[in-house]
């Protein structure tokens, strides 16, 4: 039973300010702010619980794993403005156009490299969008296959590595290896562009006038095609063989390579002569917004979940997830449920920085670690690439919107959407099903370290230690005659003591079940835990 309902009612208050159009970074800090005063009024919060926020804050801002987010903005933005998207889509597109439902084909292969390349959903499917869309629709192609392969494809860059939301998730699931995320992320990525294809293959042979081929006399009239084909692919392979395979050979940090691929993808425009002062000046300021909109959202998160914490509201999450019946079955139903419904309403970044960090401990209490904290990140980014399509708010289709010919209605563009959608929630199906689809390509795990090398361990650990200094100085503030400070000190001890006793009581659980009770280390937590316990119960003493 939770102490007080202002944690609940947090949670409500922000998505109701998220979903009548606030912006997201300031519903969450101004929400925090705003439940920390109903908090003290009530009290049930601390003011000083609040001197953490500078603290994480400056972590947040010294973050390594989020550092590689600006240099694959960059990246991929740079790409985009070179016209990589132009070239691959000019030459494949001819290159597939005598096969019917070559031209979608053309898209899903583009849309993969593309993703593989840049990782810029925006930018993918708005380019397809303005040149594809135009000559499929020009050779008799239906409007709303035609929009909904050039939507689903663009969303790629979600899922297939280098993607920006890998490496979101991979910090908000308690600092994961965004290599291994990238790697596990691999086949997934794969097998949705592979969905997509043999979708697009099936409606030419059942309705074939749905997806007919470019005259073949069209395709003859262009010269040297395989040339030209080699001359639009092998520069952006390389460049992702280079960008993945240093993550992958262990060689380079994501961040690393990300600069790499920085540095790659301007000497690519220079050597296609398209290095313009124009295009590096947009490719600096679209990585200067969106790097600042990830950097306000994680602010306003971090406040956000300071405050909810503090109100006991992760508790309640906690124990409520991990309540569900079926345990880990039903967390699984429970939390992709709830990342698809709001997809429908707010994009992937928020649901990252909002729902991400109340489910994970459940994830973690229920004994999801290692590899199969790996295989719950890009189940999550599975999901949460529906959100691109998912009517009325999927950012793919307004930006396909933004440049379809007015004779393409809004509605023929979301009837297109509709069974991408479903091939990807069946790749979701697939990845939940068979997590080796993400494990597979993973280097193989390591014997546990232990229970006190479990990162599950080390919060606990620290809010206990927290607890010792704040008895202490409580202590030091009583035989000061201070018997105000005493209070305090001592509410926040008892809180921190019962807040380290709840996070392990299910793990810890899950510990002596997997080390046995004669374990060396399932002896020294217990002897902890049963201090903490004595401390809790005897808080005036010395």
């Amino acid at each position: 039973m939770i102490e007080t309902p202002l944690g609940p009612l947090m949670f409500v208050v922000v998505l109701l300010l998220i979903f009548v159009g606030y912006p997201v970074a300031f519903s969450l800090g101004g929400t925090a702010l705003i439940f920390a005063v109903l908090g003290v009024w009530g009290g049930h919060f601390e003011w000083t619980l609040l001197n953490a926020l500078p603290d994480r804050i400056f972590g947040v801002m010294s973050n390594q794993i989020l550092l590689a987010v600006p240099y694959f903005i960059f990246m991929g933005t740079m790409l985009q403005r070179s016209r990589l998207a132009e070239d691959l889509l000019r030459t494949i597109g001819l290159l597939f156009g005598p096969i019917r439902g070559g031209l979608a084909l053309a898209v899903v292969l583009v849309g993969a490299l593309l993703a593989a390349a840049t990782g810029v959903v925006g930018a993918s499917v708005v380019a397809m969008g303005m040149i594809s869309l135009p000559i499929m629709t020009r050779y008799g192609y239906s409007a709303p296959l035609a929009t909904g392969v050039i939507c689903a494809s663009g969303t790629l860059g979600q899922i297939v590595p280098p993607s920006i939301v890998l490496v979101v998730l991979a910090d908000q699931l308690g600092g994961l290896s965004v290599g291994d995320m990238f790697l596990g992320a691999l086949v997934p990525g794969l097998l949705l562009a592979g969905l997509y294809a043999l979708f697009v293959v099936i409606v030419a042979h059942l309705r074939p006038e749905l997806a007919p081929a470019i005259p073949k006399e069209e395709r003859d009239a262009v010269e040297g095609l395989g040339r030209e084909v080699a001359r639009a692919m092998v520069p952006p392979l390389v460049l992702i063989l280079i960008v993945l395979g240093s993550i992958f050979a262990g060689i380079a940090t994501p961040t690393e390579a990300g600069a790499l691929g920085s540095v790659g993808a301007v000497v690519l425009a220079a050597v296609n002569r398209r290095l313009t002062r124009h295009a590096l000046k947009g490719t600096m300021a679209e990585t200067l917004r969106l790097t600042s909109m990830v950097l306000f959202l994680l602010l306003g998160s971090t406040a956000f979940a300071l405050v909810f914490r503090g109100l006991h509201g992760d508790v309640w999450i906690k124990d409520l997830l991990t309540g569900l019946p079926g345990g880990r079955i039903g967390l699984l139903i429970v939390a992709n449920l709830a990342i698809f419904v709001l997809g429908f309403f707010i994009d992937f970044f928020e649901i990252a920085f909002i729902i991400l960090p109340l489910i994970a401990p459940a994830a973690e209490a229920l004994g999801i670690h290692g590899h199969e904290m790996i295989w719950f990140g890009v189940m999550i980014a599975m999901n949460l690439q529906t959100s691109f399509l998912t009517p009325p708010f999927g950012f793919s289709l307004f930006y396909l919107r933004g440049v379809a010919p007015q004779a393409i209605s809004t509605l023929q563009i979301y009837r297109g959407a509709v069974p991408f959608i479903g091939l990807q929630l069946i790749g979701l199906v697939l990845v939940i099903a068979f997590p080796s689809l993400v494990t597979g390509l993973l280097p193989q795990e390591a014997s546990p370290p232990g229970m006190l090398g479990d990162p599950a361990w080390n919060e606990p650990v620290l809010a206990a230690n927290e607890a010792r200094a704040l008895h202490a100085d409580a202590l030091e503030a009583r035989d000061a005659g201070d018997l105000a400070s005493y209070s305090t000190k001592l509410r926040q001890a008892q809180a921190e003591l019962r807040r380290a006793l709840a996070e392990t009581a299910d793990w810890y659980a899950v510990a002596l079940d997997r080390y046995g009770d004669e374990d060396h280390q399932v002896l020294e937590v217990m002897a902890a835990r049963e201090q903490w316990a004595r401390l809790l119960a005897e808080p005036s003493s010395d």
